[in-house]
């Protein structure tokens, strides 16, 4: 389990850090094109990955009802929204709004699967939310309900949504393989989108500086490709409402990433959201309860009978 904890880790470190880079990324190239090909290598990238390991196969007649649901939900919908509403709204607002994941998912869950998280996994849940708010309301505040901000929620509705698609593929279709799948019939839909929404853009990128060659090829690789490979693989080791814990370190990761490249300012009440994401993520992710129960079965065997 805690080989799982820590593969969460690395990915919203990876998806933390790629925030920054994202920023910059569509101020060169309209959202919607940049983002058809960033998946559409990311897809590529992970189909090479999994061909190394020979993981590699076509789904079956049931399996691609879950690939193209996924495709829908994780890459269309969900990249679609989150660019537009980035464009449109603040990054305090989406933050806040994209903190509200982890608790989505957990009421899903509950409501669709029927798996109840434990009281200490709710307490957990409240821990992150109130350490995301705290994060975000310190870069400014919320300032009203925008036409970005819908788009955003919009974005980790999609997204809860599909972590339950994933939970139900990974039943008999690897995880890793379905992220392939997801990411290149995505991008294809994406892309197509983008002619219609963005005509001619894709001219633009015979004009881009090298830099953003560098930057879109890293954000594929390791925010997209490897990044969504680590927490879909994940979720279907631990289910949704585990796996969605860890999105509070998002938020943790895209700040210092900001402060680092952006020049963004770090305060106290930073450090306090910090404390609180972290206890929320140990409560939630059931990290702490598998701690006590190890430690109650070792002194239940050193105490003789």
């Amino acid at each position: 389990m805690w080989k799982i904890y820590s593969l969460l880790t690395i990915a919203m470190f990876i998806w933390g850090f790629n925030l920054p880079l994202l920023k910059y990324l569509i101020t060169v190239v309209s959202p919607v094109t940049m983002t058809s090909l960033r998946i559409f290598m990311a897809a590529i990238t992970v189909f090479i990955i999994l061909s190394a390991l020979k993981l590699v196969r076509l789904p079956t007649r049931s399996e691609w009802k879950f690939v193209l649901l996924g495709s829908l939900l994780n890459v269309v919908l969900h990249h679609y929204f989150l660019n537009i509403g980035l464009v449109r709204t603040t990054g305090t607002n989406a933050g806040l709004i994209l903190g509200t994941g982890p608790l989505l998912t957990a009421v899903s869950v509950a409501v669709i699967l029927r798996n109840y998280p434990s009281k200490i996994q709710w307490l957990g849940l409240a821990f992150g939310l109130a350490g995301v708010s705290s994060v975000v309301l310190a870069s400014g505040g919320v300032t009203g309900l925008a036409l970005g901000d819908a788009f955003i929620f919009i974005a980790i509705i999609t997204q809860v949504l599909s972590f339950l698609v994933i939970a139900k593929a990974a039943k008999t279709l690897d995880p890793r393989l379905l992220t392939a799948y997801m990411l290149f019939f995505g991008s294809l839909m994406l892309f197509v989108i983008s002619l219609i929404q963005e005509p001619g853009e894709i001219r633009a990128f015979a004009t881009v500086p090298p830099v953003f060659w560098l930057g879109i090829v890293a954000s594929a690789i390791f925010g997209t490709a490897v990044g969504h490979m680590l927490y879909n693989y994940s979720v279907g080791q631990v289910g949704p409402s585990k796996a969605a814990i860890f999105i509070n370190l998002n938020t943790l990761f895209s700040l210092i990433g900001s402060a680092i490249f952006l020049g963004e300012l770090i305060t106290a009440r930073h450090l306090v959201g910090l404390v609180l994401i972290v206890t929320g993520v140990i409560l939630g992710s059931g990290a702490a309860e598998d701690l006590w129960k190890k430690r109650k079965e070792k002194k239940e065997l050193i105490e003789p009978n």
